[in-house]
C-alpha cells in the first residue's frame, strides 16, 4: 500500500442559494458553476475520500465526527427556508471516521463519533457534498468546528486526520465549508440587490483570495487573527477552517491556488477556491507558529505563560504559572543554546550549553513551547489529585523537544551519545516509555540510564538529560 496524502483542497461557501436558487442571481450562478468545476477536478484527481471541516457544525465538547454510513434526511436552512429544502443521502466512510476518532484520542484530543438516525447534517456539509459529490461516488467524512478550539487544538485535529490518511493509503481531498466575511443582511433582500455587506469586508475578502491564489495558505492562517479583529464579526470566518486547512497541507505557502469564483450571498462573502499541493515555484514563506504534535486540557490554561489569545495579542508574561513553579527566560551565557521552539525553563538555566565539541542539555520534559500544555495529560491536577495520563504521548513530546534544542545547536539527533531518563512511576510507565524509545532514540543507539524518582517540578511523568557529541 502506498502512503496516502491530500491530493487537493477546496474552500467552498455554506449557504443553500447555490443549490436551491442559483438562477435568481448572476453571482449565485457563478458560484454554482464554480462548484461544478471543482466537482470535475475532484473526479479527475481520482480521490477516494472527501474530508469536510464545516463551520456550520459547531461543537463545544471536543470535536464530533459523522459516522453514520448513510445519513438520509431533508435539510431546511433556518434562515433561508423560503428557498426550499434539500433532500440528502450521503456515503460516509464509517471506518475512517472511527479511525480518526481513535487518532484524535492518541494525540490528546476530545473526540467522539455520531451515528444515529435523524441527526441533522449541517447546511455547509449538505451544500458541499451535494454539489462536489453529486453521485455519492466518493465516500466522505465530516468533522465539527469546536467553538473554543485554539490554533494548537485545530492543528492537532488535522494531524490526526493525516495520520489515518497516510496509514490507510487514501487519496484525500480536504474541504472547508465556510464563508469569508460572514456579516449577512439582517433583513430579507431581493436577489438582484445582493452585495458584500461592507467595503472593509470586501477588501479583506480580496486580500484572503489574493493570498490563496498565490498558494500562501499558511500566511492566511497566520493573518486570520488580524482579519477576525478587522472585520469585527465575532464568529468563525477566515479563522479555524484556515488553521485546519493549512495543517492538512503541511503549513505550506508554496501551493498552487486558483480562485474559481467570489460573490456575495446575502451580504456574506462566498468563494470557491481550489488549492493544489503541487509547488507553485514560489519561495516558501516563514512558518513561525508552534508546531504542536499533541494536545491536552483546557487549551493551555495549565502552566500557561506568554499565551496567544483568540484576538492574536500576546498576553503579558507572568512570574508564576497557574500550577507548578514559575517559568524563566533561558539563561544567556557563553556557550549557551536557547530556542523559542522549546518550553521555557523552570529556573535560571539555559536549554543547553556547548563545551568544546560536546553539547549538554538541561533536563527536557514534554511541556509544549508557547502553551506549556502537557501532551498525554498532567499526572495530577492543581490540588495534587492523580490523573490518568499517556506516557507514550509524553515521551514522544520529550524526544521532539530534545530534537528542537539539538537542531538549534546545529547538530542532529544521530549525534546524541548519552541519555539519562527520569520516571516518576517506573512500574507503571517503563514499558510505554521503552516502546517510544525503541521507535526514536533507540534507533540512534546512545547509552542510556533510567532512574525512578519521587517527583518532577511540573506535573509530568518523564524527563531526559541528554549529551551530544558535536564532532571534531
Amino acid at each position: 500500500m502506498t502512503e496516502g496524502s491530500v491530493v487537493g483542497s477546496f474552500v467552498v461557501p455554506v449557504h443553500p442559494h447555490t443549490v436551491l436558487a442559483p438562477d435568481q442571481n448572476e453571482g449565485w450562478q457563478r458560484l454554482r458553476d464554480a462548484f461544478d468545476t471543482a466537482a470535475q477536478t475532484i473526479k479527475e484527481l481520482d480521490a477516494d475520500l472527501l474530508v469536510i471541516y464545516s463551520t456550520t457544525w459547531p461543537s463545544i465538547i471536543g470535536h464530533q465526527i459523522q459516522s453514520d454510513p448513510n445519513p438520509e434526511w431533508v435539510m431546511v436552512d433556518h434562515d433561508f427556508h423560503d428557498l426550499g429544502s434539500i433532500e440528502y443521502s450521503f456515503n460516509i466512510d464509517q471506518d475512517f471516521a472511527h479511525a480518526w476518532d481513535d487518532a484524535n484520542r492518541k494525540r490528546g484530543l476530545q473526540s467522539r463519533c455520531v451515528n444515529y438516525k435523524g441527526f441533522p447534517i449541517d447546511v455547509g456539509s449538505v451544500v458541499a457534498l451535494t454539489l462536489l459529490n453529486p453521485d455519492n461516488a466518493i465516500p466522505a467524512v465530516i468533522v465539527s468546528s469546536n467553538m473554543y478550539a485554539n490554533r494548537s487544538e485545530t492543528t492537532v485535529l488535522a494531524k490526526s486526520c493525516l495520520d489515518v490518511i497516510k496509514a490507510q493509503g487514501r487519496r484525500a481531498v480536504a474541504i472547508t465549508a465556510m464563508s469569508l466575511s460572514n456579516r449577512m443582511f439582517t433583513d430579507f433582500i431581493k436577489p438582484e440587490e445582493d452585495k458584500i455587506h461592507s467595503l472593509k469586508d470586501d477588501e479583506w475578502n480580496l486580500k484572503i483570495l489574493e493570498f490563496l491564489k498565490q498558494g500562501r495558505l499558511e500566511d492566511v492562517g497566520q493573518l486570520s487573527r488580524t482579519i477576525q479583529r478587522q472585520i469585527r464579526v465575532q464568529k468563525v470566518v477566515a479563522f479555524k477552517p484556515m488553521w485546519w486547512l493549512s495543517a492538512m497541507n503541511g503549513n505550506r505557502n508554496d501551493l498552487t491556488g486558483q480562485v474559481l469564483a467570489y460573490e456575495p450571498i446575502h451580504g456574506a462573502g462566498g468563494a470557491v477556491v481550489s488549492i493544489d499541493p503541487t509547488p507553485s515555484g514560489a519561495g516558501d514563506k516563514e512558518y513561525d507558529e508552534d508546531d504542536i504534535e499533541y494536545f491536552h486540557g483546557e487549551r493551555g490554561v495549565l502552566d500557561t505563560v506568554d499565551e496567544i489569545d483568540e484576538g492574536g495579542e500576546e498576553a503579558p508574561a507572568v512570574e508564576q504559572a497557574s500550577s507548578g513553579p514559575g517559568l524563566w527566560e533561558p539563561t544567556e551565557a557563553e556557550g549557551s543554546v536557547n530556542t523559542d521552539a522549546a518550553p521555557k525553563p523552570v529556573g535560571a538555566y539555559p536549554h543547553a550549553r556547548k563545551v568544546g565539541n560536546m553539547l549538554f542539555l538541561s533536563g527536557v520534559g514534554p511541556r509544549q513551547p508557547g502553551t506549556n500544555a502537557i501532551p498525554g495529560g498532567p499526572i495530577h491536577d492543581e490540588n495534587g489529585e492523580p490523573l490518568d495520563y499517556d506516557i507514550e504521548a509524553q515521551t514522544h513530546a520529550v524526544v521532539n523537544n530534545v530534537k528542537r534544542i539539538v537542531e538549534e545547536a546545529g547538530a542532529s539527533m544521530d549525534q546524541v551519545v548519552d541519555v539519562t531518563t527520569f520516571l516518576v512511576d517506573m512500574k507503571r510507565d517503563f514499558k510505554g516509555y521503552n516502546d517510544v524509545w525503541a521507535q526514536t532514540l533507540g534507533k540512534i543507539g546512545p547509552t542510556r540510564t533510567t532512574l525512578a524518582i519521587d517527583a518532577l517540578p511540573t506535573p509530568i511523568a518523564v524527563e531526559m538529560k541528554v549529551i551530544v557529541h558535536l564532532g571534531e
